[in-house]
């Protein structure tokens, strides 16, 4: 998008089918989803900023994964007793194509333009060191070469197939190291996840909704009758005003958590969220850069959020590629790149101040390994950088600042309070509201999500919207990876629409 979307004015009265809070993929996606499925009604949407995809789903502030579970190594532990699980691997696999399918139909349908302005061929790695990770690795190897949705894995202990799958990796790396593997799946990908959310605002705008920036949302207020008054603030001349809307979502990254409070909805009560920012090196050196095309994952360090696990990424954006090395993790009171320094004090509730309490008694690591990354100068990360990249020099790479994720804490009967990763959807208990909360892998599971959402808050016209959803995603409502041949067909057909490897 060229330009920051029309800003409009709404009367203090008016009142529209659906608000959605926050410009990023989320309210994209659930966007472009009711304006198909209901054209006949009325989207607005409101970005505090000055436009849309500048938070969690600009390009630069994720890693721009197309999580399939093909190398993140989060989503498949191992047991106590050394065993691996593929189930929420394979889950989260499912959910991904669901997001490939429906791009898929609407660059069929002239709703998103060329697809390598937002997707692009990138295998995914996993490299390990060390005799536990090797052996652990081989297992999961193992446990994923049979699945539909895996077909292609490949494993490796040879330096020199390895070197020829990632170069950068095994340059310098001396024969008489620690044993190390790696894990090749060359259909994955890498997601321009702002440039996607940016041409879905833009159709919503063509088919009529109402995408206004520089208008913050300040309380949302439950009426009587059902409805919700959204009140704002225009981020120019501070106007105030009031929208009212039948169906709410809070897509505001972690500013979601103040929204959803200041709704009343007892839901929320007992949740609150964990702040941790990121920061990654860049290279945009032609000749670094043409030796990596792969993204290429590994352990995550001891007492380290799952979002900070390493992993040295290819990047396309606006048609440029670069390499990423990261995150490192920062800290910030901030829920947003652009929030505010109190954001962190201003949750607490009596409901939530317990859960976050335990949570901070209960994850020492996790303090230990923040305060351990917060005194890491540019020299200890390129540090870092060079367990990947043995020939790593410092001056090749810059720093470059990443989005801020907002961790869920939440009340739980046994623990007290728990540190929750990955995504949850908030919902109001008449369906009319509903927020979500969370990070990785959300970007790319935000269609599973949103259908998801649609389920639970208009269950009453999902049979009628079905058609034009198998239509938008052919195979929905079904699995893919007990379906061999189904599976294959799937992938292969997207990634012929996509211009993506088989």
């Amino acid at each position: 998008m060229t330009e920051s979307p029309v800003n409009s004015t709404h009367g203090r009265d008016e009142t529209v089918d659906v608000v959605l809070i926050g410009g990023g993929i989320m309210s994209a996606t659930l966007g472009t989803l009711l304006a198909e499925l209901q054209p006949d009604w009325k989207i607005a949407v409101y970005e505090r900023l000055h436009d849309v995809a500048l938070e969690s789903s600009n390009a630069w502030n994720n890693a721009g994964t197309g999580h399939a579970a093909l190398c993140e190594l989060n989503y498949m532990p191992a047991g106590k007793d050394g065993s691996v699980d593929a189930a929420k691997a394979i889950s989260i696999n499912e959910q991904f194509q669901l997001s490939r399918q429906l791009w898929s139909t609407l660059v069929d349908e002239g709703v998103l333009d060329a697809p390598t302005t937002f997707i692009n061929s990138t295998p995914h790695m996993t490299f390990v060191r060390g005799e536990k990770d090797v052996a652990y690795l081989k297992k999961r190897y193992e446990a994923l070469k049979k699945e539909p949705l895996f077909a292609g894995i490949e494993y490796s202990e040879d330096s020199r197939v390895i070197n020829q799958w990632a170069p950068l990796l095994m340059q310098k790396r001396r024969k008489t190291d620690e044993p190390f593997a790696a894990t090749r799946v060359p259909a994955g990908t890498d997601v321009d996840f702002g440039a996607l959310t940016r041409q879905l605002f833009t159709h919503l705008q063509a088919k009529g909704a109402d995408v206004v920036t520089n208008r913050e949302v300040r309380k949302l207020k439950r009426l009587k009758d059902g409805t919700w008054d959204i009140h704002w603030r225009n981020s120019l001349g501070r106007t105030p005003g009031k929208t009212n809307a039948r169906f709410v979502f809070v897509g505001a990254g972690g500013w979601a958590i103040k929204l959803l409070q200041s709704s009343g909805i007892p839901e929320i009560s007992g949740y609150g969220v964990f702040p941790i920012g990121g920061q990654w090196l860049k290279t945009s050196n032609p000749e670094i850069v043409a030796q990596h095309q792969a993204k290429v994952y590994s352990q995550a360090s001891v007492g380290a959020p799952p979002m900070s696990v390493p992993h040295l990424d290819t990047r396309v954006v606006d048609g440029e590629t670069s390499l990423l090395f990261g995150p490192f993790a920062t800290f910030s009171p901030k829920f947003l790149k652009n929030g505010s320094m109190f954001d962190i004090v201003t949750q607490v509730r009596p409901g939530n101040l317990w859960p976050m309490l335990k949570v901070a008694i209960d994850n020492p690591s996790l303090i230990t390994y923040l305060m351990s990354e917060l005194v890491k100068n540019h020299k200890a990360k390129v540090d870092s950088l060079r367990t990947f990249v043995p020939t790593a020099k410092d001056d090749d790479w810059e720093l470059l600042q990443a989005g801020q994720r907002a961790q869920v804490m939440k009340k739980d009967k046994d623990k007290g309070g728990v540190l929750q990763f990955g995504t949850e959807v908030i919902t109001g208990a008449d369906g009319s509201i509903a927020g979500l909360l969370g990070a990785s892998p959300g970007a790319s599971t935000a269609v599973s999500i949103m259908l998801n959402l649609l389920n639970t808050c208009f269950p009453d016209r999902i049979d009628e919207w079905e058609p034009r959803l198998r239509e938008l995603i052919p195979n929905f409502g079904e699995s893919l990876n007990p379906q061999p041949a189904v599976a294959k067909k799937v992938l292969g057909e997207t990634a012929d629409t996509l211009s993506l490897t088989a």
